[in-house]
């Protein structure tokens, strides 16, 4: 037996990271659930006493400050220590992002434990959650956005190996194109990159090399040459306006990182590319706007 405050809510599944339920539980020596399936992600944190954990296989037993993850359609089994049961907090979630995030955490059917001190605060998240659970706006955007800060603590406890360890090469090269897409008309250097995708710089280049064959830099470079070309193309920028927007603050050094890719200079790259006369172009078009008009007041004028 156990006694327990849960609550469940009423969920859009289209969200991309939603809280499905959440709750906390005291339960009595040799209290079990299971073995059975969930199905969305489940997260529990031991509060105090001890338990294990079953999934995949595998037990793993558990005390104060150790949480475990139920991955969904996969049969798990708990049970409370018959000396000393477990009190612990739980959160379910689901969404488009929910799988991705798990991941990105270093949590998975492999590596369902994790470990972290941060005791008051996970309580205090999960029992912000359960004082509003209304199906109101605010309610649902708070309790969601309760969910996000409860990953974000779990997180900064899981050691970057073991992030390191669950995830792919792809998964981590991917996010760090995703973030120079994104920033490359910033200053950023590639320990910026490394930081956000939360490995070291040279484990960031061995993947880079392996899955594209060039390097963090290298990518970095060609990205924003390719910005700048397309700038040269469409606009009469100025030429250190250029510079500042794909993330040079000194135009010599973005001249010389451009000749280097496309062995020619900016402003040389500009006098290769055919002339259009802007001008005739839009007396062109004001000239179709102007028919257009006397069509329609013709029309309007007809006595038929």
């Amino acid at each position: 037996m156990e006694k327990a405050y849960k609550l469940l809510f009423n969920t859009e599944e289209s969200d991309d990271l939603y809280v499905y339920c959440c709750g906390l539980s005291q339960t009595l020596p040799g209290h079990s659930f299971g073995p059975a399936l969930k199905p969305h992600f489940m997260i529990h944190y031991v509060l105090s006493g001890k338990g294990s954990f079953n999934i995949g296989g595998k037990t793993y037993p558990l005390r104060e400050g150790y949480g475990f993850l139920i991955v969904p359609d996969e049969l798990a089994y708990y049970v409370a220590d018959d000396a000393d049961p477990w009190t612990y907090a739980w959160v379910g979630f689901g969404g488009k992002r929910a799988e991705a995030i798990v991941s990105q955490l270093g949590l998975s059917l492999i590596q369902p434990v994790f470990k972290s001190d941060a005791q008051q605060t996970i309580y205090d998240l999960i029992k912000d959650m359960m004082d509003h659970n209304t199906f109101s706006v605010e309610d649902v955007l708070r309790r969601n956005g309760l969910l996000s800060m409860f990953l974000s603590v779990i997180a900064s406890g899981i050691s970057v190996s073991q992030r390191s360890d669950s995830g792919s090469a792809n998964d981590y090269v991917n996010r760090a194109q995703a973030y120079i897409r994104s920033n490359y008309c910033n200053p950023i250097k590639v320990t910026d990159i490394a930081n956000y995708v939360c490995i070291n710089r040279s484990y960031l280049y061995t993947l880079f090399q392996k899955t594209l064959g060039i390097s963090p830099q290298q990518y970095l470079t060609s990205y924003r040459i390719a910005k700048a070309t397309e700038l040269l193309q469409l606009t009469q920028l100025p030429i250190e306006s250029i510079a500042i927007s794909c993330g040079y603050s000194d135009p010599l050094v973005f001249s010389k990182a451009f000749r280097q890719e496309k062995k020619i200079s900016p402003s040389g790259y500009r006098k290769t590319l055919p002339k259009s006369d802007t001008n005739a172009g839009n007396k062109e078009h004001l000239k179709q706007v102007e028919k257009l008009i006397e069509e329609r007041h013709l029309e309007s004028n007809d006595p038929n």
